[in-house]
């Protein structure tokens, strides 16, 4: 969340590069030149388990935790009505962007999703700020620890309506049955969706993960001391993470428990050997596509979804551009999985123009 951080007077170029990694990932993952044939890495995991692509959502709402702190740890002393203000509009307009790329191409309010990557962040971002804002660290410590049991609770403990017993199959669990009674809309997957009702508070604690990051991030110790920190919590919330998945599986559809704890600890890991590398060290080498990415990532984001509508959904003499690309390469004697994967990162590289010149302009849009 790039605005966030442009508040603050902190600057850490590991953050900001993380930021603009993540979201090019994204879009690499959610754009494949042919989406029959994708490398597993660059695919999400069908149910229990976990892929590199995996990491990129949980990724993303733990820097939008630190960027919290970042921007607002001047302002936790005194809060004004103002502020409050502008957390609600922000959240409301990323909420409502993202309603925006569902309605894409054709603005059928029939078949509308109200759920999705960036209303999930919205809703995140809603309730870390506040809860940044009215509550000591101990207290987020509490906030997401009783979230994250409370939630394993209610899916392990509590029987699926219509099944007579716990389950966690895909469509035929708690979270699946709680869409289809109270979830408006259109469902991702038909009949459940992975970024439904009740899958939504454990994301928060992804959030609060964030959240907790950042408090070490501005604190007094030393960067040395940061680091360790970053690096021993980050391994033991991982560990704990696999360990509680033998009994509550990891799994990004239904957001579980161990799924937040594995990812918010890979994530810690990975932003403190960044902050190490770049911001300890100065090594910064190969960080700048990230920064520019990082500067504008929910433009970013935004503008993909757009042009992919020329570059994915357009007809061109009676295919779409990636299909001619993908055939293109795919004749040159690449297999179509690296065909695939080389239109898609030529997608990222056609996304990062606009966003490099924005950046070299020091355009920064806010939502």
């Amino acid at each position: 969340m790039n605005t966030l951080q442009s508040e603050g007077k902190a600057r850490l170029i590991s953050l900001d590069a993380m930021r603009g990694f993540t979201i090019a990932a994204m879009i690499l993952v959610n754009f494949p030149g042919d989406e029959h044939n994708v490398f597993a890495p660059l695919k999400h995991t069908v149910w229990n388990g976990l892929t590199p692509t995996d990491l990129i959502a949980p990724f993303f709402l733990f820097i939008v935790g630190i960027s919290i702190v970042l921007a607002y740890s001047k302002r936790t002393a005194d809060p004004d009505k103002d502020l409050y203000k502008k957390i609600v509009l922000r959240s409301v307009k990323i909420f409502a962007v993202g309603i925006f790329l569902n309605l894409l191409p054709d603005f059928n309010f029939s078949e509308l999703r109200y759920t999705g990557t960036l209303p999930r962040i919205a809703i995140v971002f809603l309730f870390c700020a506040l809860l940044y804002l009215n509550t000591s660290f101990v207290q987020q410590v509490w906030t997401g620890f009783i979230i994250l049991m409370g939630y394993w609770l209610a899916m392990t403990l509590i029987p699926t309506p219509g099944q007579g017993k716990v389950m966690l199959e895909p469509g035929v669990n708690l979270a699946a049955w709680i869409d289809s009674k109270f979830l408006p809309g259109k469902m991702w997957q038909g009949t459940w969706d992975p970024e439904g009702i009740l899958s939504t508070f454990p994301s928060i604690v992804s959030g609060i993960s964030g959240l907790l990051a950042g408090h070490l991030l501005v604190s007094n110790r030393s960067r040395e001391n940061k680091v360790i920190y970053l690096m021993v919590i980050g391994l033991a919330s991982a560990a704990a993470g696999y360990v509680w998945g033998l009994t509550f599986p990891v799994n990004e559809n239904l957001w579980t428990s161990s799924f937040v704890l594995v990812t918010s600890g890979l994530a810690a890991l990975v932003l403190g050997a960044a902050y190490f590398t770049v911001d300890i060290r100065g090594l910064s080498w190969g960080t700048q596509p990230g920064i520019i990415f990082g500067a504008n990532a929910i433009a970013a984001y935004v503008l993909a979804d757009i042009l992919a509508l020329i570059f994915y959904r357009l007809p061109i003499a009676g295919q779409p551009l990636n299909v001619h690309g993908v055939t293109a390469l795919h004749s040159i004697g690449l297999s179509l999985k690296l065909s695939g994967m080389f239109y898609s990162l030529l997608f990222v590289c056609i996304n990062f123009i606009p966003a490099l010149i924005l950046y070299r302009k020091k355009v920064f849009i806010k939502l």
